[in-house]
Parts: C-alpha cells; sequence; structure tokens
C-alpha cells in the first residue's frame, strides 16, 4: 500500500525545515532504518531515516526547498510494483485533523474542540492495543527506560520514528526553562516592526539568503539583549601555571590509541569553569517568573563557530568529567558541530556557557547570554602582559575574562565571587586534578 513520507519534526521545536538534499532516488528500494534526506533544521542538519520498507515512488519535495512545513508530504513509499499515484493524496491527511473539530463544535464550543485534540493526539502512534514504532525507535526506547505510548508518532500514519524518542529525551532538560523562553517567545511577536523598513541599498551588493540556523541566532539574540538584564564582571587572570600543567599532562599522552589525548588551554578553562560552577550551584540556574530554577548537573554549551554562525555542543556533567574526556569529548562534538551530524541532546540544554575567541588574538569581549541560562564567559587570547608582583615589575602570560550574567538571577556580589573562584582554580590549577 503506498504511504506519504512527512516532514520530520527533528526538535521539539521545529515548525518547518529545508529539505538538504535526498540520498536515495526516485525508484530505489528502501529499507527501515535506512537514510533517506538530510533535512537542515534551525540547529542543524540531521539525517533522515525512513521507518517503513518499500520502493521510492515519487519524490513530491525536492533536495533544497526551504520553509518545508512539519507533516507535509515529501514523497511517496510504495510497494514494488506499485503506482505512486496510489498514495493517498496530502488532502486525504487533512481531514483527519480536521474532522474532529465540526462535530464537537455545534454541541459545545467551549471544551469539546480543546479536548478532542488531546485526546487524538496519544493515539496516532497506536494500533488496537499496539503501538506503531520503527525497530530503531523501539530499541532506542527500551535503552532509554521511555514508554511507547506515552510518544506521539511524526511518520506515516502517526508511527513512532528516532527522531520522536530523541525529542521526548530532549524534553526533560528543556522543562525545566520552558517558562522562560515561552515568556521570550511571547515579546518577540509584536516586535518584528524592524522587519518592515528595508533600507534602499544602491551600492553593488550581493544578497546572500539568511539560513534557518541565521535566523534563529537572529532573533534569540535579540531577545535576549532585550528582555535579559545583561551586566558584566571582568577580571586579568595569570595563565603561566596552567600552560605548564597543560604541557606536563600532554607529555604524558600515549602518542595514539584509546587513551590518547591532547589538551587544550578551552579544555582548561572548562573544567575550571565546571568547578567554579559546582562551588557556586547559584550561578548555574535560570529565571523563571515564579522560581529560580537552580541545576543539579553541571552542564556547559561551548559556542562552536559553523558555516552558518553558532551552535553550542554540551559537555555533560563537566565537573565530574577528566580533562582528557573533556578534550576528546570537545574535539568529536566540535567537528560533528561543524559538519551538521549532531544530535538534538548535544545541543539542547546546558547550563552555562563558554565562548572562547582566544584563537583569533581577541584581547577583551563581552558575550550575551544565551537563554535561558543566567551567564557566560567569554575567555579572550593569553598574552605577555607586564604585572606588579611584591611591589616589582615582571611578565606574566594574562587572559582576560568577563563574565556576562543575568542580574535577575546572579547579583554583583555572587557574580564577582564566582569570577574570582574561577581565577584562583587557574591560577593553582593542580586543584583540577583532584
Amino acid at each position: 500500500m503506498a504511504t506519504n513520507i512527512l516532514m520530520p519534526a527533528l526538535s521539539p521545536t521545529m515548525t518547518e525545515g529545508t529539505l538538504a538534499r535526498w540520498l536515495k532516488n526516485e525508484g530505489d528500494t528502501v529499507k527501515a532504518g535506512d537514510i533517506i534526506a538530510e533535512i537542515e533544521t534551525d540547529k542543524a542538519t540531521m539525517e533522515v531515516e525512513a521507518v517503513d520498507e518499500g520502493v521510492l515512488g515519487k519524490i513530491l519535495v525536492q533536495g533544497g526547498t526551504a520553509g518545508v512545513k512539519v507533516n507535509d508530504p515529501i514523497a511517496v513509499l510504495v510497494e514494488p510494483g506499485e503506482s505512486a499515484d496510489a498514495a493517498p493524496a496530502p488532502k486525504a491527511e487533512a481531514p483527519k485533523a480536521e474532522a474532529p473539530k465540526p462535530a464537537p463544535a455545534p454541541e459545545t464550543p467551549k471544551t469539546e474542540p480543546a479536548a478532542a485534540p488531546k485526546a487524538e493526539a496519544p493515539k496516532t502512534a497506536e494500533s488496537g492495543d499496539r503501538t506503531i514504532a520503527s525497530p530503531l525507535a523501539r530499541r532506542m526506547a527500551a535503552q532509554a527506560g521511555l514508554d511507547l505510548a506515552g510518544i506521539s508518532g511524526s511518520g506515516p500514519n502517526g508511527r513512532i520514528v528516532k527522531t520522536d524518542v530523541e525529542a521526548a529525551l530532549a524534553k526533560p532538560q528543556a522543562a525545566k526553562p520552558a517558562p522562560a523562553p515561552a515568556a521570550a517567545a511571547a515579546a518577540p511577536v509584536a516586535a518584528p516592526a524592524p522587519k518592515a523598513p528595508a533600507p534602499a541599498i544602491t551600492a553593488p551588493h550581493t544578497a546572500i539568503p539568511n539560513s534557518s540556523i541565521r535566523k534563529v541566532i537572529a532573533r534569540r539574540l535579540t531577545e535576549s539583549k532585550q528582555q535579559v538584564p545583561h551586566f558584566y564582571v571582568s577580571m586579568d587572570i595569570e595563565i603561566d601555571a596552567l600552560l605548564k600543567l597543560r604541557s606536563q599532562l600532554n607529555a604524558t599522552s600515549p602518542k595514539d590509541g584509546p587513551g590518547a589525548f591532547k589538551l587544550s588551554v578551552n579544555d582548561l578553562v572548562i573544567k575550571a569553569a565546571a568547578v567554579a560552577l559546582r562551588r557556586l550551584p547559584q550561578v548555574n540556574a535560570t529565571w523563571t517568573e515564579d522560581a529560580i530554577l537552580q541545576y543539579h548537573d553541571v552542564d556547559i554549551s561551548i559556542a562552536v563557530s559553523i558555516p552558518d554562525g553558532l551552535i553550542t555542543p554540551i559537555i555533560r556533567k563537566a565537573d565530574q568529567t577528566g580533562l582528557a574526556s573533556i578534550s576528546n569529548q570537545m574535539k568529536d562534538l566540535a567537528a560533528r558541530a561543524k559538519s551538521g551530524k549532531l544530535k538534538p541532546e548535544e545541543f539542547q540544554g546546558g547550563g552555562f556557557s563558554i565562548s572562547n575567541m582566544g584563537m583569533y588574538g581577541v584581547r577583551d569581549f563581552a558575550a550575551i547570554i544565551n537563554p535561558p541560562q543566567a551567564g557566560i564567559l567569554a575567555v579572550s587570547a593569553g598574552e605577555q602582559r607586564p604585572v606588579v608582583k611584591d611591589g616589582a615589575l615582571a611578565i606574566a602570560t594574562v587572559m582576560t575574562c568577563t563574565l556576562s550574567v543575568d542580574h535577575r538571577v546572579v547579583d554583583g556580589a555572587l557574580a564577582a565571587e564566582w569570577i574570582a573562584t574561577f581565577k584562583k582554580i587557574v591560577e593553582e590549577p593542580l586543584s583540577l586534578m583532584l
């Protein structure tokens, strides 16, 4: 039987995306779990797997098409020898969603229409007593201890697929900060006014269309600067002891193999920030109107430059993770971030961010907070500067670090205490080995 392949929701916030390219052609045989296409979301380019077996009978949305809405048909999967024309038309699926509305509306318009969609949603992934899910989705749910009955499927006929399980796994992390983004998202609806006045550019130029990622960065950072009361504290930190420890540890690494590592200054900065957050957990928090949410785990987001902008992969439980593991995780996450291969759970969440521009020789900068987090540390280049020690002039390797914080969560004294704690850890780095 012919089945529509629908545009999947690859993250909890995704409403539309760009169908970057097809990896299968019309007429190709497809097995469940095969990678059939690449979708560009508001965060990254991700692979889409087939949830059923069959033949790719017809491609409805060509590669490179932007603004494809979630659950819109993008292709038709057919049985061998079957015509793609036998697939249910896009209109045929819409009435299912529309049907509940006309029936309850005449009787009790106030309550019935709202109740109907809630009752229908969980059943989209069930057939009788059997939950419809791809083999990979079942395996992932079993490993994570998830109940498939509580997950809504985005595949054909409500089938639960890999991305639905990944979205469900990401929800607990997104649940804490939910109140803040919800409030943040409401205000900018009235603020698209700046869009209207398009400047009349007469000089020769090239128009580069904004990617989904660039639009999201623009929206979120505008919201952050408009709605989050930022303030900043900076300190000059001597890193000679840190550089010496890094050199000594790198000298102990095997040349290759699973135990090999090569620490960067950034790896040590991540660990030092994580230890400081464990000592002062009030900074590892999120503002909501009802309460300040203080995170139990120290999950640090690291800003990584990618062709379309920025993405922030996360080092989970960084305070409990060894330096070699942090280093190897960062190399892997950064490489996959640049190739658009990060999984949603690898960049969604996090309680604190670090932005390091030291490799570009930047002497000093202040970073914009990544909502709903309450803090971000801007790390600049280490450079030799004159310093006064014991009343005498000396030379030391110094880097300037600036902490940006949300004043609703972190007051001045706490911000100063945190960056002083961070400075002490960096300047006496042997404590990182404990």
